[in-house]
Formats: structure tokens, C-alpha cells, sequence
């Protein structure tokens, strides 16, 4: 036994080693000896504080980085990254895509008949907003409108957009109040655009479609004012009785 062991009038009893852990003068001397390994630093209250505050830091980092990713770019990380953490953030983004292409399903304009007005204005299900254009071929602002809306509906995917030639809609619709724009949000009608007059004649431009549109509510244009400037008098109202006026006088105006 060491020399300076035995000074301390220590024995070879098993008794010895079973508080290795206590702050003693004997575990210091053991520790120094290599007989027992060094001791353990206490953990303190301010010590979890800031490995909890780390973790969540790590996560949130990870969160950040591998979120953006696509499926093919997750794929490219197996080697580096664990692999559960990975199969978790793959799982989460196909449940991303699969929930954007439930509401991003639009995307493009529809023709349509009268048979299927039911079907898709009248029964388009809950929370879907549908612009209907009615328009005739040879008129120039209603091939405009066609072009606009186009636009439109990629750019607004959860919107739908609908055309149909006006009198195979709506039997003896009048030509003088194309084109005609009407809005629907869950089957009922929420606003109407008719004639020429409402689009601000032929000189009509898209970013002025898109701001008339998105005063409904059936979307949020990116568009800061309107760009028409200001108005003077209510021209949608003036058209709307002028078209109420017309059909009053006319024989041919029964849909």
C-alpha cells in the first residue's frame, strides 16, 4: 500500500470505496492517486438552464435549414444527417405539398356550359370563390378579359376562374352587356361586372382587372392602389342600372 495511503491509517476494506462520490479529504487524496476518477462537476441550476436554451436553439436552427428544403434536396442529406430526423422533416414536407395541392387546384380558366353551372358556380363547395366571364368571340375586350383572367388564375391557384360564351350559358343573354363578369363565394352571387362601361372601355389593362377583382374578397392582389387613379362617381352602379334599364325595354333579355 502507498506510504502515504497507510499514513492516513487507511485498510484495503471495501468500505472504502463506496462514497467515492463525497467531497472528503480521503477522496481527494484516492483522486490524486488515480484511484479514483476525478470527480463529476455539479450541475447547477444555471447549467440546465442554458443546455435547455442550447437544445432549443440546435432544433430551431434545424428547423430553419432543413424545413426549406425539397424531398430531392432531404434525399441528399442522408449521409450527413441523422436519418430519423430526416424521414420526420420528408414526412412533414410531402404532407405540405399534399395540402397545397388541395387548395392550389385551380390554376387555370375553365370552360364551361350550361350543364355544368350547377356543378361548378353553384355547388363549387365551401370557401372557394368562382369569376364566371361571359363572353362572345369577335368582341375585342372580351378576348382581352379571356387573356387577363388567364393570368389570374395561376397567380391565384385557390380562386376559380371560369368562362363560357354568353348565350350558350345563359340562352338570349345581349351581346350589349359583354363582357360580364359575376362572383360567387359558396354558390351565391357576391357582385357582378356588366358591359363594357364597368371595364372602363377597351383600353382595359391587367393590372386593372386584378385590382377591380380583388375588391370582392376573392383574393389579396399585391397591388397598393388602384390603378385607374381616383374615381369620381360609382361607374359599377351606373352600369348595373343602365343594364337593369335595358332588359326592362327588351323582348329579348327572358334568362
Amino acid at each position: 500500500m502507498d506510504a502515504s495511503l497507510a499514513g492516513h491509517g487507511l485498510t484495503r476494506d471495501m468500505k472504502t470505496f463506496e462514497d467515492a462520490n463525497e467531497d472528503t479529504e480521503w477522496n481527494d487524496i484516492l483522486r490524486k492517486k488515480g484511484i479514483l476518477p476525478p470527480k463529476e462537476p455539479e450541475v447547477t441550476e444555471e447549467m440546465l438552464t442554458e443546455m435547455l436554451e442550447q437544445t432549443i436553439q440546435e432544433k430551431q436552427s434545424t428547423d430553419a435549414r432543413l424545413g426549406k428544403l425539397s424531398l430531392d434536396e432531404l434525399d441528399e442529406l442522408e449521409d450527413d444527417e441523422d436519418e430519423a430526423i430526416l424521414r420526420e422533416y420528408r414526412r412533414k414536407r410531402i404532407e405540405e405539398m399534399k395540402a397545397e395541392a388541395a387548395i392550389n387546384k385551380y390554376g387555370e380558366v375553365l370552360e364551361i356550359s350550361a350543364q355544368d353551372y350547377v356543378e361548378k358556380v353553384n355547388n363549387a363547395g365551401p370557401s372557394v370563390w368562382v369569376f364566371l366571364h361571359l363572353y362572345k368571340q369577335g368582341i375585342p375586350l372580351c378576348a382581352l378579359i379571356n387573356q387577363y383572367l388567364s393570368r389570374l388564375a395561376v397567380k391565384f391557384p385557390k380562386v376559380k376562374f371560369l368562362k363560357s360564351i354568353s348565350t350558350t350559358c345563359i340562352p338570349n343573354f345581349p351581346d350589349r352587356n359583354l363582357p360580364a363578369i359575376f362572383v360567387y363565394f359558396e354558390g351565391q352571387m357576391k357582385r357582378q361586372f356588366i358591359g363594357t362601361a364597368e371595364f372602363g372601355g377597351d383600353k382595359l389593362q391587367y393590372e386593372e382587372l386584378e385590382w377591380m377583382l380583388s375588391r370582392t374578397g376573392g383574393f389579396t392582389t399585391d397591388l397598393e392602389s388602384d390603378p385607374r387613379g381616383p374615381r369620381v362617381k360609382d361607374v359599377m352602379m351606373n352600369s348595373i342600372r343602365g343594364y337593369k334599364d335595358a332588359d326592362d325595354d327588351s323582348d329579348e333579355n327572358d334568362w
